[in-house]
């Protein structure tokens, strides 16, 4: 086959596909003159409540943001601890470092990536306030165990939503489960502004309200500080953007799940590669497709002489950055995630592949395990 130049991702084809429609939502929020929490940002937070299945969103600036709002609005403070999963992006942990709280890291199941539920309870102790489940790479984490150990030990869930947007769990969506939740519109993501943003979604008032006034300096009435809060406020302008994006989203995800079947289908048994695999009751969106092989870094490096581009998802752990020397975690502490980042390669999988880059990057990875 013809070499042919296979992106990781291509948002500028994803924007042209939806070009006048951003364009007229630019002139619309340009001639209204009101360009911080208007109109746009109200309509969206409705959206994108209903479409998360909960009675509140609070839009904010980015994911982290939206961790570390939730996670304060809870009441999480100095040297309480919350258990994340070991095997996540950093931005998981820095969230609760933020309030001076401790990090508790958990293994995850090897075969979905996402936190091991049976080992959530194991690492309770008299100090924890809260758990931070992750829907990684796009699969739901499995909800039901996680939030029994939470009731049984008296514990918040902040689910972290970033990765996951209309995914579900035994057919209730992520983003509506926990106490407070949190999600990234980063534009990488399925639902993706065009720079930062961010947003938190719940069913109790109180702590909605509570969001409001620490995105917009503590004020919910202008000069009336009530909190210590911070400027962390969804600009009109992506919220505009956001609303025509989510109205894409289902199709999206379809075609990432399509794309998805292609992989999966066309990579069975082939070389020592280990392919995703979804759990009972879950549903993935596939934010990321992660392939694992002891050969990682010459397939990647195969693929990009060969035009593709690809992804690791993470290549450091964060219990091994130097981040997070100060926990004390040595190699070894956390041997699946260790296996994992060492393992992992992110094929490219957005939702404008063509069927030609697709049977392409299936074919080149087959001529690298011949």
């Amino acid at each position: 086959m013809k070499k042919i130049l296979v992106p990781y991702l291509d948002l500028a084809k994803s924007y042209s596909l939806i070009s006048p429609q951003l364009q007229r939502a630019f002139l619309k929020v340009l001639k209204s003159g009101r360009v911080i929490l208007g109109k746009e940002v109200a309509e969206f937070e409705e959206a994108y409540a209903k479409f998360s299945s909960t009675k509140y969103c609070a839009g904010v600036g980015n994911g982290l943001d939206a961790l570390v709002l939730s996670l304060q609005t809870l009441g999480i403070k100095e040297n309480d601890e919350v258990i994340v999963p070991a095997n996540t992006y950093i931005a998981t942990l820095i969230a609760v470092s933020r309030l001076n709280a401790v990090p508790v890291l958990v293994e995850p199941k090897k075969n979905t990536y996402n936190i091991d539920p049976h080992q959530i309870g194991k690492a309770v102790t008299k100090k924890t306030k809260a758990i931070i489940p992750v829907h990684l790479f796009g699969q739901a984490c499995q909800m039901n165990a996680i939030l029994d150990v939470a009731k049984k030990n008296k514990l918040f869930v902040v689910e972290d939503n970033a990765q996951a947007q209309g995914a579900t769990f035994g057919g209730k969506r992520t983003g509506s489960f926990g106490d407070i939740n949190a999600t990234s519109f980063y534009p990488g993501k399925n639902l993706g502004a065009l720079g930062d943003a961010g947003a938190i979604t719940t069913n109790d008032k109180a702590y909605y309200e509570n969001i409001l006034m620490l995105r917009n300096y503590g004020e919910r009435k202008r000069y009336d500080n009530q909190l210590i809060g911070y400027n962390s406020r969804l600009d009109e302008l992506q919220a505009a953007f956001l609303k025509i994006r989510l109205e894409s989203l289902g199709e999206i995800n379809r075609n990432k799940q399509r794309i998805a079947e292609m992989y999966l289908k066309n990579l069975h048994n082939i070389g020592d590669l280990i392919l995703p695999e979804i759990e009972k009751d879950a549903t993935h969106v596939y934010h990321i497709f992660a392939v694992r092989t002891k050969r990682r870094d010459s397939l990647s490096n195969y693929l990009r002489d060969n035009g593709i581009t690809t992804l690791i998802h993470y290549p450091i752990p964060p219990h091994l950055s130097r981040a997070y020397e100060y926990l004390k975690y040595k190699k070894g502490d956390f041997p699946i995630t260790e296996e994992l980042a060492d393992t992992s390669l992110s094929l490219p999988i957005f939702p404008e592949m063509s069927d030609s880059q697709i049977e392409y990057v299936i074919e080149k990875i087959k001529d690298f395990f011949k």
